[in-house]
């Protein structure tokens, strides 16, 4: 392959075994394994976790999800796994929000698009937890991968099944970009463009970088967002030992499963009350304000619109998603497709969903180019995992950070519609960085 296109590592055959252990702490199965790590959660159970790499691809440009899924196609063709369905052999990783993206930092290390078959595989689902071994290329033998699950059981049944998450780092400094008066000009140009006709509603992101106090360990980062966020899609993303993308997203971008797609239109949102009867009255708002309702129709309108290019779309009531610090309004929606579509083809046609650019595409996201002053990176991109068979689930790299030893910056954003405030969206943009914050300070 052509840089341009990607670089691939280990093409085939994959041999893959697994074999039931005992509950682990993934925390401490990463920290036992050398970068790349990953780590996938969502609310339905399923945790997966991967260290090392037995095959992996890096890709860039406009094709980058076409130049994954042509080399995974290949890269299974000659996979030879017995084992549960549940522990199957996945491809762990994401996209960046654009595609010429520029892994200046804090992105150092994050290419365009990445995903790995990992050497070690944990996947725990219900009361189960799988250890998967996988080897490509020359060393994918029936023996070497035999011989390599025996070694990996004996060090994962070593590990601790519950592991410290240990004390907050402190935050000493925080830096937004861009600063407020910045962002208010910004906003108040993103509305001259709307009066103008030229543009319906753009996503604004803005980025905070929090210099600590010491140094943080992203997985333990995770946990606590565990703790407090089990509701959410928690991901992690380290392909390096010094850098790591995580989050706890709200938001699912696509799951697809035996011919059905998934997915979810999420915009527009108020914070918590200190009692239920305000949390109450907050979602009345919620539900009753034309501005709120306007933003989040549009994009299921959009969502729907696309999924209709791979078969038949299913509309949903609109309801109220409560998260610990926030609360948006919901629209699930679901597509029957063919067989020889994959959980790519669905993300491509999604991404990016209005909730994180904006109407008209292509106008939105020269507004982003123009107004923007930092590298979104993989914030607000696709991040997730995806299988043999094309199956796979992906959220939306929101309510996230990159961290980098003794700093983390981290990212969110806020609609910006006709009459939109500048004041009260940049509040809110406030709120959306609680989750991550409130788990360093």
């Amino acid at each position: 392959m052509s840089s341009l296109a990607g670089e691939a590592t280990a093409d085939g055959p994959v041999v893959a075994t697994s074999c039931r252990v005992a509950d682990v702490s993934y925390r401490a199965f990463l920290a036992a394994r050398a970068a790349p790590g990953f780590h996938w959660a969502d609310p339905d159970g399923l945790e997966l976790s991967g260290a090392g790499t037995a095959a992996g691809v890096t890709a860039a440009g406009e094709n980058r999800f076409e130049t994954v899924r042509a080399w995974a196609d290949d890269l299974f063709d000659d996979l030879d796994y017995d084992g549960p369905p549940a522990a199957r052999p996945r491809l762990l990783g994401g996209f960046s929000f654009f595609a010429d993206h520029d892994a200046e930092a804090p992105w150092t290390g994050f290419p365009a698009a990445q995903f790995v078959l990992p050497q070690y595989q944990l996947a725990s689902v219900g009361d189960e937890t799988w250890l998967t071994v996988a080897r490509a290329g020359e060393d994918a033998t029936e023996e070497t991968v035999e011989e390599a699950l025996a070694d990996a059981r004996e060090a994962v049944e070593a590990l601790p099944a519950m592991r410290p998450s240990g004390p907050r780092p402190g935050v000493t400094e925080t830096t937004p970009t861009p600063d407020r008066e910045t962002w208010t000009e910004g906003v108040l140009d993103a509305l001259a463009r709307i009066d103008a006709g030229d543009l319906r509603k753009v996503v604004l992101a803005t980025a905070l970088r929090a210099d600590l106090d010491g140094s943080v360990d992203p997985r333990d980062l995770l946990e606590r967002l565990r703790q407090r966020y089990s509701q959410c899609f928690r991901f992690l993303v380290a392909p390096t030992e010094e850098a790591a993308f995580l989050g706890a997203t709200p938001e699912r971008l696509a799951t697809l499963r035996d011919g059905r797609v998934e997915t979810v239109a999420l915009a527009g949102s108020v914070g918590r009350g200190d009692s239920p009867e305000e949390d109450a009255r907050l979602a009345e708002r919620l539900r009753e304000s034309d501005k709120l309702r306007h933003e989040q129709g549009v994009v299921v309108d959009t969502i729907a619109r696309r999924l209709e290019e791979l078969g038949a779309v299913e509309v949903g009531d609109r309801g109220v998603r409560t998260l610990s610090n926030i609360q948006h309004l919901e629209t699930p929606i679901s597509a029957a497709v063919g067989d020889e579509t994959h959980v790519l083809d669905v993300v491509e046609t999604l991404h990016p969903t209005p909730a994180v650019n904006g109407l008209p595409p292509a106008a939105a996201l020269d507004t982003i180019r123009d107004t923007e002053s930092f590298e979104r990176g993989w914030y607000a991109a696709p991040v997730g995992w995806f299988d043999a068979d094309g199956d796979g689930t992906f959220g939306v790299g929101l309510r996230s950070a990159v961290t980098n030893g003794d700093s983390v910056t981290l990212f969110a954003g806020n609609g910006i519609v006709a009459d939109s405030d500048p004041d009260d969206e940049w509040e809110e943009v406030q709120l959306k960085y609680r989750p991550v914050l409130d788990e360093l300070e």
